[in-house]
């Protein structure tokens, strides 16, 4: 689905990224973990530049649009999909089948507000879970995501973790919860200092590891699996 080969990216003075060599398969649960710094979000964004046309992306950034409601926020990711006409009239008087799409969406997100509100009236929690729901309404194969649930506690967080992987056929997260990363995704690539440093399945990995990584310490290779990276 992706090669990189040997990509490096700087700004300024600073290297971003330090020659990433990186593959990804179709169907692949990849998440991508890190301290602060590290990469992470320019490495997502890299990754989907080279997939747009086949993936949402849902950014730290949101994108929302603060005076329309959560309906019309989420039915943007359908706006490709649809005449421009059409798309017109819905923001005026929003459709009937469309509406009830949206509300599916956002009652399986558990977004506890209605969706004609405001987005400028949302908590951080629900301003992530719109942003969500619209990259779920673009209905692509491939779902990347920047830290998409980092404002919401973690049983709802594993809630919708768990219907976006669902509901895609490859998913590429950038993540900070480390349990998240082990419990429901089968690859893990970590970087530092925009470097890759591990890149493994997740099951030959433990919080543990994983905390080590983070401490910057260098992890056992002998308890990863199979031929994987970890350095």
């Amino acid at each position: 689905m992706l090669d990189i080969i040997d990509f490096s990216l700087s700004f300024g003075d600073k290297k971003a990224l330090d020659s990433i060599c990186l593959s990804i398969e179709s169907g692949e649960k990849v998440a991508i973990i890190g301290s602060s710094g590290s990469g992470k979000s320019t490495l997502i964004r890299y990754i989907y530049e080279q997939l747009q046309g086949s993936a949402a992306y849902c950014s730290q950034q949101q994108g929302l649009v603060e005076s329309l409601s959560v309906f019309h926020n989420i039915y943007m990711g359908a706006l490709g999909r649809n005449a421009a006409v059409y798309n017109l009239f819905n923001l005026a008087f929003p459709f009937k089948k469309p509406l009830q799409e949206v509300t599916t969406i956002a009652n399986s997100l558990a977004l506890d507000c209605p969706i004609s509100q405001t987005v400028s009236q949302l908590s951080g929690g629900q301003r992530q879970r719109t942003a969500v729901g619209r990259a779920i309404y673009q209905k692509m194969p491939i779902f990347i995501g920047d830290e998409p649930f980092s404002a919401l506690d973690p049983v709802m967080g594993k809630r919708l973790i768990s219907l976006v992987l669902q509901q895609h056929q490859s998913v590429i997260m950038v993540l900070h919860d480390m349990d998240m990363a082990l419990q429901h995704f089968d690859r893990v690539i970590g970087l530092r200092d925009g470097k890759k440093c591990i890149d493994t399945c997740a099951s030959g990995l433990s919080a543990e590891m994983l905390q080590a990584f983070y401490e910057g310490s260098s992890i056992d290779t002998d308890e990863a699996l199979g031929s994987d990276t970890i350095a």
